[in-house]
């Protein structure tokens, strides 16, 4: 399917139901291994058009709905009826009935932002609507809707909103929050076309390929990737609870083998939770040779994930040119640059000099703190990337790292209800007045060969007497320095002193570790030395927490405001912290 052929969405999913009627389009597996529940494309169009109906008898199109479903082919239903009705969808993280404390901040600042007035939920959902409504008031207003029953001849009196097309808002994906409150960005019918062409094209998907993804759906890459590329290219998808992946990820693999499938992937923690979870007898039976679209979208891609997970399955068939390294963001739609089919993962080893001082220059990997930074394939399909002077916005000389501004029609409409945000965002301009308006996605990055290297956050730079360093650098010495450390669960940040500002980790340790006679100290130490051996800085303060104890979004990124506040606020509650003493390096 073409870019240029469909208007919406709308006309996407029709299309499927007509020319595909009988062809399975999601079946979900309701413990990662049993089939639970599957639907055809003309399934969904009738029950997509069934509940369709019954929002446009009581809401005007444009009117938002939070969309509150825990995982199930239910929430891909609303999905694609808020589409059919011209309502805003909202999809977000599904409320429990244990620890509030958890998801009822984020529901309330994501239902005060976009004014919702409609609630679209499951049955289990609904059963628990009075305490939603407790620790949400802004939701004692709004028209709940219980969806999993609505009568499929209802669909006989829905009406295509006359209005829908490239222009029309589809959704709002709620930013993760990982530097600041979340904000809605207002998603097109467009914007989505556009994006999931170029999915299309670069994956090289067609009506064979088969999709296996535990990734949540109310976050941007479970949505696009999982859910509405299936339908834009016409394949069959397998969808399981994110709980389920984490409980036992040998499902995740297992699934991707008895389905044959072509396309899945995650962040880095995926990938590194496989070969740490999964025993060399329990890999015997797996057969992922038909994996041949495995998506990376993390910040950043570990060099070290991507070889350790070959080094693990590649005896299962798992091909290294599978892998398929991504750069992208909520306020692109999704993807902006990627790997390709017949290109192998490409890596550049940086200096740390040459990092601190914003230049891209090899090293010989002996270097300490020298760095593995992955490419994340050409930018095309229409895009345009320029890595520009984040301070003067001019552009920068070959080599040189700065930030990336992006251009095209994936780029979205903005913020939802917030100008002054969307103006210094996506209305950029290169120095002088020049060429325009360009996405400044606040990331740090330079291209090599035509293909994009995105090096970390500009936010996240903590920088100490003037030179720089990328927290995540920092992270991964701090990781492999001991044993104890789990995997993906350090967070370095700056603080902020009289004489400047000083650098800070917190730690979570492995619970086998916590089992037995713990040395905090030991483990403090051995943080310490680390940092300065390999990064030549002295650390300011340091806390070890138990595991889960550090704040992450949804989709797994290291919320590190979040951790700052919570070492100076005192709220991390550390199994054991270090401060120096007076700046002179003694802890106390």
């Amino acid at each position: 399917m073409s870019a240029a052929s469909p208007y919406s969405l709308v006309d996407v999913l029709r299309t499927r139901a007509q020319e595909l009627p009988g062809r399975r389009a999601f079946t979900f597996l309701a413990d990662g291994e049993l089939e639970a529940e599957s639907m055809t494309f003309t399934e969904l169009d009738l029950r997509s058009r069934a509940l369709a109906a019954l929002l446009q008898r009581r809401h005007a199109p444009g009117e938002r709905a939070l969309l509150l479903f825990p995982p199930g082919i239910d929430f891909i239903v609303a999905f694609f009826a808020c589409l059919y009705a011209g309502i805003v969808a909202i999809p977000a993280y599904p409320p429990r009935q244990s620890r509030p404390d958890r998801w009822a901040p984020r529901l309330g600042a994501v239902a005060r932002d976009a004014d919702a007035r409609i609630v679209l939920s499951s049955n289990s959902i609904a059963g628990l609507a009075a305490g939603v409504q407790r620790e949400v008031p802004q939701l004692q207003r709004a028209h709940w809707l219980q969806t999993t029953h609505v009568p499929p001849d209802e669909a006989d009196y829905w009406q295509k909103p006359p209005k829908t097309g490239g222009d029309t808002l589809a959704f709002l994906q709620y930013t993760s929050g990982s530097t600041a409150d979340p904000k809605g960005v207002m998603v097109s019918h467009g914007n989505l076309l556009h994006n999931l062409a170029y999915g299309c094209h670069v994956e090289e998907n067609d009506c064979d390929s088969v999709s296996v993804s535990w990734l949540p759906v109310y976050h941007d890459m479970g949505l696009i990737e999982a859910v509405l590329q299936p339908v834009y290219s016409g394949y069959s998808a397998y969808l399981m609870p994110p709980v389920a992946f984490l409980q036992r990820p040998l499902r995740w693999l297992q699934a991707i083998t008895r389905y044959r499938a072509t396309n899945s992937g995650g962040p880095n923690f995926a990938f590194d939770l496989c070969v740490d979870k999964i025993p060399p007898e329990e890999r015997q039976n797996l057969d992922l040779s038909s994996w041949r679209v495995a998506y990376n979208g993390a910040e950043p891609i570990r060099w070290k994930t991507l070889t350790r997970f070959h080094e693990a399955f590649r005896s299962n068939g798992f091909q290294w040119r599978a892998f398929y390294p991504v750069y992208g963001l909520a306020e692109a739609t999704l993807v902006v640059s990627s790997g390709r089919q017949a290109d192998e993962p490409r890596v550049l080893n940086l200096s740390a000099q040459s990092l601190a001082g914003d230049r891209a220059v090899g090293g010989d990997g002996t270097e300490r703190g020298s760095r593995h930074i992955i490419s994340c394939g050409p930018c095309s399909c229409g895009s345009r990337v320029e890595i520009v002077q984040p301070e003067t916005g001019e552009l920068c000389r070959p080599g040189e790292i700065g930030e990336i501004w992006i251009k095209g029609p994936s780029v979205t409409q903005g913020y939802w209800n917030r100008i002054e945000e969307t103006r210094r965002t996506f209305n950029a301009r290169l120095s002088g007045g020049g060429d325009g308006p360009f996405l400044r996605t606040g990331d740090l990055g330079f291209v090599d060969g035509g293909e994009l290297f995105p090096s970390g956050r500009i936010k996240d730079l903590i920088i100490i007497r003037g030179r720089k360093h990328y927290p995540h650098d920092i992270e991964r010495s701090v990781e492999a320095g001991h044993q104890a450390i789990r995997s993906g669960c350090v967070a370095a940040f700056g603080i902020t002193c009289d004489d400047g500002e000083r650098l800070a980790v917190v730690v979570e340790l492995d619970h086998h570790y916590l089992r037995g006679a713990p040395d905090f100290a030991a483990v403090l130490a051995v943080v310490r030395e680390t940092i300065a051996e390999q990064h030549e800085i002295p650390l300011y303060a340091a806390a070890l927490l138990t595991p889960g104890g550090i704040p992450k979004t949804s989709s797994g990124k290291i919320k590190r405001y979040a951790c700052r506040n919570g070492l100076l606020e005192g709220t991390l509650q550390p199994l054991a912290h270090w401060v120096t003493a007076h700046g002179d390096g003694e802890g106390q």
